[in-house]
């Protein structure tokens, strides 16, 4: 799927966010009915991708065998905090359980004490052992200054990473148009940018994809995409 800013007047309606959108259930404990129900959605509405943690990823895959809809799996999350081996480990879980795309939150510890060359081997890892799973690596923007949001996308980058994403959703804030826009700056059109993170309106999610999103990442996609306006 395409990784790069939408062209201008793609978004006519709420509808046209579908193909933008990771269908998301990340809370702890999600039962497999509810994450059947989020296949379901994902299949009528033509989303992006189903969004999970690693125990439901097998689940996922199958549900979604024979789409166009993408398993997405989240790694060492929503911390950051796991060891470079432990992470590539769960990542080639994922990949093995059906993954097409793996979620990874940026190594914290290292990144906030500048071992700037430890960041980029261990996302290289990660991205190693995703094989051909595509490999997002989530910041934290809302725990970053500007200038450690600039290189953290940097850095993923460098690792091989093909997506920089904003945020878990469990951190100290969300998406914002404004991250998104410098994420879209750092990479550029090649690498993608998914915001996520807060993003419960059809409004949130145009202000997203405006900013230079290629994925947005949400639990409230079905009413975002059913609303009747922006």
């Amino acid at each position: 799927m395409a990784r790069g800013p939408l062209p201008p007047g793609t978004l006519r309606s709420p509808r046209d966010l579908a193909p933008l959108i990771d269908h998301t259930l990340l809370r702890p404990g999600a039962t497999g009915a509810e994450v059947e129900r989020l296949c379901r959605e994902a299949l009528q509405h033509a989303f992006a991708g189903v969004c999970v943690r690693l125990e439901h990823v097998a689940l996922v895959a199958a549900r979604l065998s024979g789409s166009a809809v993408l398993p997405v799996a989240v790694v060492d999350f929503p911390l950051g905090q796991g060891g470079t081996p432990a992470r590539a480990d769960e990542a080639r879980a994922a990949r093995d359980a059906g993954a097409r795309e793996v979620d990874v939150v940026l190594p914290l510890p290292a990144f906030r004490a500048l071992r700037h060359r430890e960041v980029v081997a261990d996302l290289a890892a990660v991205v190693a052992a995703a094989g051909q799973a595509e490999v997002k690596v989530i910041l934290e923007t809302a725990a970053l200054s500007p200038a450690e949001r600039a290189m953290a996308a940097a850095l993923a980058v460098a690792a091989g990473a093909a997506w920089v994403k904003t945020s878990t959703g469990f951190g100290p804030g969300g998406a914002t148009a404004e991250d998104v826009a410098l994420l879209r700056a750092c990479v550029g059109p090649a690498v993608g940018v998914k915001a996520s993170g807060g993003i419960r309106t059809a409004a949130d999610a145009r202000r997203m994809a405006e900013a230079g999103a290629s994925r947005i990442g949400c639990s409230a996609s079905v009413a975002i995409v059913e609303a009747a306006t922006f």
